[in-house]
């Protein structure tokens, strides 16, 4: 499938207890309409097909082979859709009854999977009626329901499948108790290469069971960096002491894309996106290699051993996406998690700070502050810091260094919230510095190009360095994760300080840390001054402003790309390793219009330009707190040449 990802669904129909007729019937239906919303994969609940509950029922050969007819009827009606499906029911063999998941595809069932974990204990007695798994493989001769003279049948086995050209996808299954134990058998099938795990299930709801549940599901996704399809038996199963709720669960990786509604059956649908699975595996080396089924070891368990077959490949097609993709991706959407977030990043950031000025026993920090979003953070931070260190204020030296294009707004920002916040305020002016070194250098001061910009960058880090000393302290940086990403900073310029506390954190994410700061103060005038910056347009404020001094006349995302575009593309393309043509698909669904395929085809292209052509920026990155999954520090995150090519990566961009 296309970009590595794959439509999934959980289905839980309505049945009747003991009425296979019925239930296949309805199984059917939901196979149609899966089919029809592009499913390839589709899994239905434990002993689905007779009901969990049908208890002694299960001796009687009636129920048993109308299960087994049922199950036929569904396999041969649904043989023309392109969908490998699995659905629970009884299976007569070895003269004992096997709770199995039946894997069938295009008219021919793959494989009897047996349950290998069987509760009983509480309110569950499945040992009264089925055998566990033993690891013993066999034959299921199906050939009754043919009417062809060829022998029909299937193995039942425990084993994983896979997919000529999609070699990322691979499936195992497991029932409902297996995922339960110390020991889940999905366990061991990703030992052997499962990505996508399906579990078959007949979970009854009780108080609190609900968020167990969940917490299980997503949990061993994430443990085992995989997929994951949840589907549980729906109210038609309620009888006697047991209610079901059909919760069915899709996860990816420890993030639930999807999520049924208790006592709604139906289908719940979602896409697993496999090569985003395969890249974070192979990136965590404590991840284990997948073992290699070899029949000649003897087992020394039922699931020592796993075989994988290939399935011919699914018909080549593009799936349409309906699971969530945020355009902020750093962001949560719920204020609550989001105002969390921010509060622990302040936390993070201010206590790496505390401890570096411990350290080095500084006297004081030193910051530029221009009045813009960045050196604002950067300032809330220090003082933080100083709080933890029960330090007054006034040990932070807060700096503006007005010159060509600084505008009475910032400036007058700037100086109400170093006002507020109590801490030591510095203007110096360096026009006539800046003048005086483009006079040195034979520079023309009306030609506004990147001499005229770096001279001043380069001019207010040597005076913040130099304030440093005098005051026996240390400068810290302000500039953020996204201007790293894009080398949108003046080397040995703003690019350099004794520690960057911004330094992991996106563009759009240091708006919101700031938004959240101005609504928890509690001190009305530092609420203003932090609106009022909230809502200042980013820029490095180095080109003249226009004769009022009011007007900002550089700004930032006129000249690189919106920062939303950015971060997103910075999120997907270096956290997941997505392909260009990825990152731009999801790109288009995220935003949802709010750009032309163009302009983010045209920023695109500058993203991956600049990202590798300012590798060595960051090579020589200032110490600064790791905050979140993406870091672009030489001694954390990132390591790349500073000499790579971006040739394949724009190549791909230039065809979109």
């Amino acid at each position: 499938m296309k970009d590595g990802f794959i439509k999934v669904a959980a289905c839980t129909p309505l049945i009747k207890v003991a009425d296979t007729d019925y239930n296949a019937e309805r199984i059917i239906e939901m196979i149609i309409d899966a089919e029809g919303q592009g499913v390839k994969i589709c899994v239905f609940p434990e002993l689905c097909i007779t009901g969990y509950t049908c208890q002694d029922l299960f001796y009687q050969d009636t129920l048993l082979d109308g299960a087994m007819s049922s199950l036929m009827k569904i396999v041969k009606t649904t043989a023309e859709y392109d969908m490998l499906c699995a659905v629970g029911l009884p299976v007569k063999n070895r003269g004992k009854i096997f709770n199995c998941a039946a894997v069938f595809r295009r008219g021919e069932v793959c494989a009897f999977i047996p349950k290998t974990h069987l509760p009983n204990y509480n309110e569950f007695y499945e040992a009264r009626h089925f055998a566990a798994y033993d690891g013993e493989d066999t034959y299921v001769d199906l050939s009754r329901f043919f009417d062809d003279g060829r022998n029909h049948g299937a193995e039942m086995c425990q084993c994983l499948y896979t997919f000529r050209s999609f070699p990322e996808l691979t499936v195992g299954f497991e029932i409902c108790e297996d995922l339960w134990t110390a020991d889940p058998v999905s366990n061991h099938l990703a030992k052997y290469g499962a990505t996508l795990i399906c579990n078959l299930s007949a979970s009854n709801e009780v108080i609190g069971k609900e968020k167990y549940r969940r917490e299980l599901v997503s949990n061993q996704s994430a443990r085992l960096v995989a997929g994951y399809i949840y589907c549980s038996a729906g109210d038609g199963e309620s009888t006697q002491d047991m209610v079901f709720s059909g919760h069915n669960i899709i996860a990816e990786n420890g993030t639930i894309l999807c999520e049924s509604k208790l006592f709604e059956n139906g289908m719940t649908v979602s896409e697993i996106d496999l090569k985003k699975l395969a890249f974070e595996r192979r990136k965590l080396s404590t991840y284990p290699k997948e073992e290699v089924f070899d029949e000649s070891v003897a087992k020394a368990g039922c699931l020592e051993n796993i075989a994988t077959f290939i399935l011919p490949p699914f018909s080549e097609q593009q799936t349409r996406l309906t699971r969530f993709v945020s355009k902020t991706p750093f962001i949560p959407s719920d204020k609550s998690e989001r105002d969390e977030r921010c509060h622990l990043i302040l936390q993070m950031q201010s206590h790496g700070l505390m401890k570096r000025i411990s350290h080095t026993n500084a006297q004081s920090v030193v910051i530029g502050i221009s009045g813009g979003l960045d050196s604002t953070l950067a300032l809330l931070v220090c003082v933080m810091a100083m709080d933890l260190l029960n330090r007054p204020h006034t040990d932070i030296v807060a700096v503006t260094m007005p010159c060509f294009g600084t505008t009475k707004r910032t400036r007058s920002n700037a100086e109400i919230l170093c006002e507020c916040l109590g801490v030591t305020f510095k203007e110096v002016n360096i026009t006539k510095s800046v003048l005086q070194h483009f006079e040195d250098i034979g520079h023309d001061p009306n030609n506004h190009n990147v001499v005229f910009e770096n001279g001043q960058a380069r001019e207010r880090t040597k005076v913040l360095m130099n304030i440093a000393n005098q005051v026996n302290g240390l400068v810290v940086g302000t500039g953020d994760l996204s201007e790293l990403a894009l080398g949108w900073a003046t080397y040995n310029g703003d690019h350099m300080s004794m520690y960057g506390v911004n330094a992991s954190v996106p563009k759009t994410l240091v708006r919101h840390i700031v938004k959240y700061y101005a609504e928890t103060c509690g001190f009305e005038p530092l609420e203003q001054v932090l609106n009022d910056i909230y809502d200042t347009p980013v820029s490095p404020e180095l080109l003249p402003t226009d004769e009022s001094g009011t007007e900002i006349t550089q700004k930032t995302e006129d000249l690189v790309g919106p920062y939303e575009l950015h971060d997103f593309f910075l999120y997907y393309a270096i956290r997941w390793g997505c392909e260009p043509r990825k990152v731009l698909r999801l790109a288009e669904y995220a935003f949802g219009g709010e750009y032309e395929r163009e302009t983010i085809v045209h920023w695109l292209k500058t993203f991956y330009r600049r990202f590798f052509s300012q590798q060595f920026k960051r090579s020589c990155l200032p110490d600064g707190a790791k905050i979140g999954s993406v870091t672009l520090s030489p001694r954390g995150d990132w390591r790349m040449p500073s000499d790579a090519v971006a040739r394949l990566w724009v190549e791909q961009v230039e065809k979109l």
